[in-house]
């Protein structure tokens, strides 16, 4: 008996000091950016010209790995924040070596491309960020078009994307005789990465497979791994027998993301400000170039080469209303344009400052300040300040009124303009959608979260601010050329 008790006391004891107590987790972080766990990640050692020399086709052989102790902070170049992301394994072979050297004899090639490249990069990360998909595939559009719009393949693939009409109208890519939305940067960029999004699920999680199936079609990269299997063959990527396009196209990514990892084989890698230099707005209605142009005092042909994907002069009577203008929001708050069109006036009241009127609208101080040309704090009671809420454009932004009025009832778009938000302490999902006057399920659509996401103070989330409806006034005959003209005249 006693021996069964010392017994029971050694093993409690045991116990005891073999159970850990379990760390405290964190609430959930909301990512709006791809936040790779940095404890796994390995980073390649550079191939060196020697070992890629004597490589041959023989089965590949992984590159050495070394465990990354620490984390990449956010560079103010964003070729070296996306350098810093890459993370694909590189493997050393003849292929990967043929493309390496094509590169290396191009030393223009990457910073040619990036002037292309320059006002949809930004935000092409951003989206990848988001939907937490490998940097790798913000190279996708070097490789496949040489950053070019409106460039066609022999197959009838175009846009920076290379989207054929099938696949661009699966993803919800509009097409009609006045929008082709594979010519539109940013519209074929959702359009892409859903695409590569389900080819990785596909294939199991193979990136390699799935941007071989994105080149030459789902079925012949499938049929090209049952045969290896059926042979006892390895089904990587490499061992696999497709057409010499396809047999080119991942390691000229893989050799294009190598050289900008590690530029100093002599790979120039651009210069480009980690910050958008371009905004994309809502106008909600349809649009003519030259009027809009008027507006916002950007000319109608720089209009035009950032949106390409418009085929007229004039937006479809259906959608969509999209323009990307060359300026970065901070910008586009500042600027004519938006006072004008968008700033609203707000009533300074009793124990009003300057400070609590910027954290309402949700602007710094020295934004307000600069906005309202300030050189000090001081603010009397009554006085108007213009602030960062919506107000309208002209009704109407066309010049050709011949439309048939037996057309079809136009669906209501509102003009939104996008701006972003930085959680503070305390904010939530449901505070901010009531600040901002939208919906909480649209706030949660448009960041990819859940209607009970817990937000992390930093964050940054992205608004689609309405425009506040006009009043309505009873409808006067006048000429709408007119009306239009005294819209684009009236004081400021």
């Amino acid at each position: 008996m006693r021996g069964l008790l010392v017994s029971c006391v050694i093993i409690f004891l045991y116990g005891c000091n073999s159970t850990q107590t379990q760390p405290e987790t964190d609430a959930p972080q909301i990512f709006t950016h791809f936040e790779p766990s940095y404890e796994n990640q390995i980073e390649l050692e550079p191939v060196q010209p020697k070992q890629l020399q004597q490589a041959n086709t023989a089965p590949p052989v992984k590159a050495k790995k070394t465990i990354v102790k620490k984390r990449p902070t956010k560079a103010k170049n964003l070729w070296v924040h996306i350098a810093n992301n890459l993370h694909f394994t590189v493997y050393q072979n003849r292929a990967l070596k043929k493309r390496i050297n094509w590169y290396l004899k191009q030393p223009n090639y990457l910073p040619t491309v990036n002037k292309r490249a320059a006002p949809y990069l930004y935000h092409i990360v951003k989206k990848i960020e988001q939907k937490r998909l490998p940097m790798e595939l913000a190279l996708l559009p070097f490789v496949e078009s040489d950053f070019r719009p409106t460039i066609a393949s022999s197959q009838q693939a175009v846009g920076v994307w290379q989207l054929v009409a099938a696949t661009a109208h699966h993803f919800g890519i509009k097409s009609d005789q006045w929008y082709d939305g594979r010519q539109d940067v940013l519209a074929s960029t959702d359009a892409a990465l859903e695409y590569l999004s389900y080819l990785h699920k596909r294939f199991d999680g193979d990136w390699l497979h799935a941007l071989a199936a994105y080149n030459s079609g789902e079925g012949r990269v499938k049929r090209a791994i049952e045969r290896n299997k059926k042979r006892g063959k390895s089904t990587d990527y490499f061992s696999l027998k497709l057409p010499k396009e396809t047999a080119d196209y991942v390691p000229k990514l893989l050799a294009l993301s190598y050289l900008v990892k590690h530029p100093q084989k002599g790979f120039k890698r651009p210069k480009l400000a980690n910050k958008p230099i371009t905004t994309q707005m809502n106008v909600g209605q349809q649009f003519d170039f030259s009027v809009i142009a008027k507006l916002s005092g950007v000319g109608s042909k720089q209009l035009h080469a950032l949106n390409q994907g418009y085929l007229k002069n004039q937006s479809s009577p259906n959608g969509p209303h999209s323009l990307l203008l060359p300026i970065g929001q901070e910008a586009l708050l500042k600027s004519q344009f938006f006072k004008s069109n968008f700033a609203g006036e707000y009533i300074v009241k009793k124990n009003d400052t300057l400070y609590s009127i910027a954290r309402r609208f949700n602007m710094s101080l020295n934004a307000l300040k600069q906005l309202n040309g300030k050189q000090n704090n001081m603010i009397g009671i009554g006085e108007k300040l213009l602030v960062g809420q919506p107000k309208t454009l002209p009704k109407s932004l066309t010049i050709d009124y011949q439309i048939s009025p037996y057309l079809e009832p136009q669906e209501v778009v509102i003009p939104t303009l996008e701006i972003g938000y930085e959680v503070k302490q305390g904010d939530s999902l449901w505070s901010i959608s009531q600040l901002y006057e939208v919906p909480h399920s649209d706030l949660a659509k448009w960041n990819n979260l859940s209607a009970s996401s817990i937000l992390k103070p930093g964050t940054q989330l992205t608004l689609f601010i309405p425009q506040a409806e006009k009043p309505k006034q009873p409808q006067q005959k006048q000429d709408l050329l007119q009306d239009l003209q005294k819209s684009l005249i009236q004081p400021r």
